[in-house]
């Protein structure tokens, strides 16, 4: 073997250093990079490798031999089988540190932000007061496990195999108890879990949602049948609601209807079974410096198919720290681009002079505006469409002008096409929102490139116990 290149199967032992994007733990074995899943920096490990590269490759965990100073004891057993909390064992400190360094690396590496600028513009990482069952929304698989028994929980890493968990250690804690309610009324009555690989069985996933201020939940059952409002595809579906309806906070169970053979989770066709079509939350303005919560709030509607924060109380932050950034008098003319069903927009509203929000799903435009009548605000307006069409449209042909621009896009970033829009529509500031700061960095540069420089950068913990982080940006025009 020559030195330092390793093989499939080889078994290591390597001290780990630094840690990925992914959470992996990074070390060397005579100067050869092992990525070990689960390792956490300081740990000495024993690993296999399982895919072997010419100068890297990836190690399944085996045996922690001497565990670092940040290694925490994880409170899921599940969590290395399952894959959704890749940090969980490493202490929240450490964690916080690694979120700020990710972003920092980005900025620098993808962004081209020299070292002493992403310095100079990063704020400390805003942490969670929760770091455990924060999640307002989680989606269920339903499946079979090997033995033929109904299982609910979720995909383990990179993969379409179940892991039996129906009290995530993230999510709520009715979860566990609609879940059982669920597998047992199927169990009971033949209804069958829905198979990928033969497109047959009924019940596909469990979507619940709460809210966190209101305390309503909602359960909506994604299936594999036509249904209907009486949701007939499901044998004995009154005695399902009646112990559902027993569980304190029940406000609404409905039927998502999804024939495809998609990796999408819901269905377009949703029929409510009982109770109402949507729940309700309500999200607090905090206070930036003490983030101390204040009594004002927005009080929002929230469908099965609706976006909504996942994690309410980091929400609130983060809304407050946009708010921030955006530096509002109350004469500005705001657009807030990929608005979902408006929680930006309405709080930015409160004050500025007129806001824009932008949105392609119809279904989200007409959430937002029934939140906008709702919290009676008047002074904005939101439109279905692409961002780079509506937003040209008012500015060249409706002389609508913008003076900053809010945007909180997908995971993907801003097309091409939306980032030149904003270029040539020349607002004295850009707010962007990011749950990639891979992404992030890369449009910041075509930003920076178009006459823009970066001013605040601040990192929010929007999901503790995993790798993803939220980031705010605060974008200035240069010559202002």
């Amino acid at each position: 073997m020559e030195s330092g290149v390793y093989g499939k199967n080889d078994i290591l032992t390597v001290q780990i250093e630094d840690i990925g994007d992914g959470g992996e733990g990074i070390g060397k074995v005579n100067g050869y990079t092992l990525f070990v899943k689960d390792a956490v920096i300081g740990d000495t490990v024993r690993c296999k490798i399982t895919k072997a590269k010419k100068k890297y490759a990836y190690a399944r965990l085996m045996d922690v031999l001497e565990p670092s100073k940040a290694r925490v004891l994880p409170v899921c057993r599940c969590h290395r089988q399952c894959g959704g909390c890749q940090i969980q064992a490493m202490d929240y400190q450490a964690q916080l540190a690694f979120k700020q360094n990710k972003v920092r690396n980005h900025l620098i590496r993808i962004g081209g932000l020299a070292a002493k600028e992403a310095d100079r513009v990063m704020e400390p990482i805003v942490g969670a007061d929760n770091q455990f069952h924060y999640r307002n929304k989680a989606q269920f698989p339903i499946g079979m496990d090997k033995n033929g028994k109904l299982v609910a929980g979720f995909y383990a890493g990179r993969t379409h195999d179940i892991i039996p968990n129906t009290d995530c250690a993230l999510g709520v804690k009715e979860n566990k108890e609609v879940l059982e309610c669920i597998l047992g009324y199927m169990k009971d009555n033949g209804v069958t879990a829905y198979d990928e690989k033969t497109g047959k069985g009924i019940v596909r996933h469990v979507l619940i949602r709460k809210g966190f201020d209101s305390g309503e939940l909602m359960v909506c059952l994604v299936v594999n049948d036509s249904g209907n409002e009486k949701g007939e595809c499901l044998p004995e579906m009154g005695k399902l609601l009646v112990e559902l309806t027993q569980i304190k906070g029940m406000a609404s169970i409905s039927v998502s209807v999804n024939r495809e053979k998609t990796n999408v989770i819901m269905g377009e066709e949703v029929h409510t079974l009982w109770g109402k079509d949507a729940i309700m939350d309500t999200l607090h303005l905090v206070e930036t410096e003490s983030f101390c919560r204040t009594g004002k709030g927005l009080a929002f509607c929230i469908s099965p198919l609706s976006f909504y924060q996942v994690n309410s109380l980091q929400a609130e932050k983060l809304y407050s720290l946009v708010l921030e950034y955006a530096q509002l008098s109350g004469k500005e003319i705001v657009w807030d681009l990929y608005c979902g069903i408006g929680t930006i927009s309405l709080f930015l509203a409160a004050a500025a002079k007129q806001v824009y929000g932008l949105e392609e799903v119809s279904q989200a435009i007409e959430d937002a505006k029934r939140n906008a009548e709702r919290n009676h605000i008047e002074n904005v307006e939101f439109f279905v469409g692409k961002a780079e069409d509506v937003l040209v449209e008012a500015y060249e042909r409706g002389g609508i002008s913008a003076d900053v621009i809010v945007v909180d896009p997908p995971r993907k970033g801003c097309g091409p096409e939306v980032l030149e829009t904003m270029v040539r529509v020349k607002p004295s500031r850009i707010i962007y929102v990011s749950c990639d700061s891979a992404t992030l960095a890369r449009d910041l540069r075509v930003l920076c490139d178009g006459g823009y420089r970066v001013e605040r950068v601040r990192a929010i913990d929007q999901f503790s116990q995993t790798v993803h982080v939220e980031t705010v940006v605060l974008i200035q025009r240069k010559d202002t």
